[in-house]
């Protein structure tokens, strides 16, 4: 054997054990056992609203909600205390964090069920407890989350629904402090005082006064089966979305297409992307700087043609859409690479019509 060809044996061999060692390693996390499957698929969400014995109710009856814990975050004491909390003086709010199976609810559905929970325009506190530990806060884990959060309230605003501005702050979080045992589950614990109190905060009225009329929505889609899908797609459009094909680059419908209005799954019609975050990448398909509703957008990691990028699929009809690429223009620095085969534009003089009248806000 040549040096050079002994080299490369020996470079080879080097890459494949720090692989099999790096993947060996990432099974066992330092400091504790292994982690369950569903301990990897679990999330975390942090919301403020005002007193957390009132917040934790509407969030424990979600199915797909395996725990709600009150606590104190955003501040700058370690480990405070609730006297200390409640003062005003560690800059602390009074939190809840909710533990949830992505799989069984999205993360927008916690958003909709937190908004319907507080009053998300008053900026000295929540109902009859005042300061700034009783004001309502959203505190974000990750970037999908942010983006969420940030898209939720922004439909919020225009949505009319509340007859001032929304002053509800998106914030990173850093760090959760559980709260006293007495204070979790206070509502079951005791039940007369909780219900005293809750009467006599006034959240009962606004928020009934708030949201009459405008009850949540849920998506009653079922998938069809594989021969349905083969004979309600193009070949194209089953390709890409059921067997993760790639349509031709320029070649397809929406890459040129400047009309406004919002992009819906193929198959379920769940929506997806707005004509206002879309852009010219150059590359042949249609880009998108950030989804329209990331709870309805799944990402996984795809190693295929020897390469590791970030699959993007749609939440309800599981359809392959595309990739997501770090390589967008500001503020996200994303580029949603998407197949049109895998999308249907509704242009926003057909959104009522279609049944999606409330994006038309968006367009105004």
């Amino acid at each position: 054997m040549s040096k050079v060809g002994y080299e490369y044996l020996i470079l080879t061999i080097s890459v494949m054990f720090a692989v099999l060692c790096g993947s060996a390693n990432a099974e066992k996390p330092l400091g504790g056992a292994p982690m369950s499957s569903q301990d990897i698929s679990l999330q975390k969400a942090t919301f403020a609203g005002g007193c957390f014995w009132c917040m934790e109710p509407p969030f424990e009856k979600l199915d797909g909600v395996l725990d709600v814990t009150s606590g104190y975050t955003g501040g700058h004491k370690a480990n405070p205390t609730y006297e200390e909390v409640s003062s005003g003086a560690t800059g602390h709010y009074e939190a809840i964090q909710i533990t949830y199976d992505p799989e069984k609810i999205r993360y927008e559905q916690l958003l909709d069920t937190f908004w319907r929970s507080t009053d998300p325009t008053d900026p000295s506190g929540s109902f009859v407890d005042r300061g700034q530990q009783y004001g309502s806060a959203i505190f974000y884990h990750n970037e999908q989350q942010r983006l969420a959060a940030e898209s939720s309230k922004e439909r919020l605003e225009k949505s009319g629904i509340f007859d001032k501005p929304i002053v509800t702050k998106i914030l990173k979080f850093e760090v959760f402090y559980k709260a006293e045992d007495y204070h979790q589950d206070y509502y079951k614990k005791n039940p007369l005082r909780y219900k005293y109190y809750r009467a006599g905060s006034g959240r009962d009225r606004f928020l009934k006064k708030v949201w009459k009329g405008r009850e949540e929505k849920k998506s009653s889609f079922i998938k069809p089966s594989d021969a349905v899908l083969r004979k309600r797609l193009t070949p194209i459009q089953y390709e890409v979305t059921q067997k993760n094909g790639t349509e031709p680059a320029f070649k397809n419908e929406y890459t040129d297409n400047k009309r406004e209005g919002i992009y819906v799954d193929i198959v379920s019609g769940e929506p997806l992307f707005s004509s206002l975050d879309k852009y010219d990448s150059g590359t042949g398909w249609p880009s998108f700087t950030k989804p329209l509703e990331p709870g309805n957008i799944v990402e996984r990691e795809d190693r295929g043609f020897f390469m590791r990028r970030t699959d993007v699929r749609s939440r309800q009809a599981d359809s392959h859409l595309g990739h997501v690429f770090n390589d967008g223009p500001k503020p996200t620095g994303l580029r949603y690479c998407m197949n049109s085969a895998a999308l249907r534009f509704i242009p926003k003089e057909d959104l009522e019509k279609e049944g999606y009248e409330k994006y038309k806000i968006l367009f105004k």
